[in-house]
């Protein structure tokens, strides 16, 4: 019975300090990135069990035909267009898979007001590969983010 009991424990323990360690695997998507037109720079954040980005910063935060903050005017919904793209959230709902790669996602392109699937490849600590696409991934983009703040070492 001790013999059951103990490797039951070990069991546990084994699958605890796994995940633990796709957690912090996973947490190094956190940052500051800057994409290849360095017209923004993007905060991810992880909220809950999925990771996030906004907007923090822009080359040119005011609109030269409005001389207002720049604000979301392709959005395809109405509503939405007065939104300001500062503090916007474009990256939303993307979750772990292992091998450095998030997925599940979208990506918003307030360029053109479109949302896209989205797959988050890190080919090394500081540089992701964005894919936005329609469909299946074959049809579409990848932009490269470098960045900019490395994140805070836990003790």
């Amino acid at each position: 019975m001790k013999r059951i009991l103990y490797t039951l424990l070990l069991s546990s323990f084994s699958v605890l300090s796994l995940s633990a360690q796709d957690a912090n695997e996973a947490d190094r998507l956190v940052g500051i990135w800057e994409p290849s037109h360095g017209k923004a720079k993007i905060k991810i954040e992880k909220i809950g069990d999925k990771y996030y980005g906004r907007i923090v910063w822009l080359r040119e935060k005011i609109d030269p035909e409005t001389n207002e903050p720049k604000v979301d005017k392709n959005n395809p919904d109405e509503k939405l267009r007065k939104t300001p793209l500062l503090g916007y959230r474009i990256l939303k709902d993307f979750t772990y898979n292992g091998d450095d790669e998030w997925a599940e996602g979208t990506i918003y392109d307030p360029e053109n007001g479109n949302t896209y699937n989205c797959i988050i490849k890190m080919s090394d600590e500081n540089t992701l590969d964005i894919r936005g696409y329609i469909g299946i991934s074959t049809f579409g983009r990848t932009d490269v983010w470098k960045r900019l703040v490395m994140p805070s070492r836990k003790k």
